[in-house]
């Protein structure tokens, strides 16, 4: 558990417009790496950024630097493959705000995996995998879709899957099965939850530098990894923040069911 910094790419680089002002949004995952940087990001467009993750110490440090620069913010631990967690935590923030607007689908396991051949995947470990990171999605989803759908008005679902999807990336099945599986929920939930103004829409990241060690990661990896893309840098988390604060805005009211790639031009649609 670090601290929020800003590297590379400032998040000073989103700008301060206001596009998500007052909106309730709840971020799965907020303790660390990407998901405390999309929690920053939403905080400074004007939301009201409810951190969620399990380890409550990381949670609520996110918030307690967000109410540190001015933000409003609250923390809420939770397991996202634990149902009754998701629910006690829908229901404890309809409690404290009345509604939800924003639901961010960021939790998931990917850096503690250990890179390993499909037929050394045993099924326990496949199912711990599926469990958070396509379970816990819709889980999410079900738990916040209700409560958007029963109010009628509106809100923005942003799942985070993963462009290994479109790569194919050896040695990760079970990651880049579960992520596969998050771009078909977010495309059927689309059409479910459009009736009622609510978008559903997919984030693919590529290679980001979230600052979580490792110890799959090969030396030259990352130099490889770039010299791939179309865009010759490493992509640091803001990167997929603006994508994310875009998703959640009034300027995507008509975006749903899509994929929106952000991996440095790696991967083609």
């Amino acid at each position: 558990m670090g601290t929020i910094t800003e590297s590379v790419h400032p998040l000073s680089a989103l700008g301060t417009g206001r596009d998500l002002d007052g909106r309730i949004s709840i971020i799965t995952g907020a303790g660390q790496g990407i998901g405390r940087v999309f929690a920053e990001a939403f905080a400074r467009a004007g939301a009201h950024v409810v951190a969620a993750d399990r380890d409550s110490a990381a949670a609520e440090q996110t918030a307690e630097h967000l109410r540190g620069r001015g933000h409003e913010a609250t923390a809420v631990t939770v397991d996202v493959a634990e149902e009754h967690d998701v629910d006690a935590m829908t229901a404890d923030v309809l409690q404290r705000f009345g509604r939800i607007d924003v639901l961010v689908n960021n939790a998931a396991v990917f850096s503690t995996l250990a890179m390993k051949p499909f037929d050394e995947i045993d099924a326990a470990e496949w199912r711990s995998v599926l469990d958070v990171n396509l379970t816990g999605v819709f889980l999410c989803c079900r738990a916040v879709g209700r409560h958007m759908k029963q109010r009628s008005g509106g809100g923005s679902i942003i799942n985070v899957s993963s462009s290994t999807v479109l790569s194919g990336r050896p040695n990760y099945l079970h990651y880049v099965a579960s992520k596969a599986g998050v771009v078909g929920l977010t495309r059927a939930l689309a059409r479910e939850l459009g009736t009622v103004g609510v978008t559903v829409n997919t984030l693919m990241p590529g290679s980001v530098d979230t600052g979580i060690p490792r110890d799959s990661v090969r030396p030259g990896q990352a130099e490889q990894i770039i010299a791939g893309q179309a865009l010759p840098r490493r992509l640091q988390p803001v990167d997929i923040a603006g994508a994310a604060v875009f998703l959640a805005s009034d300027a995507a009211r008509a975006v749903t069911g899509q994929s929106i790639v952000v991996d440095g031009g790696m991967n083609f649609l």
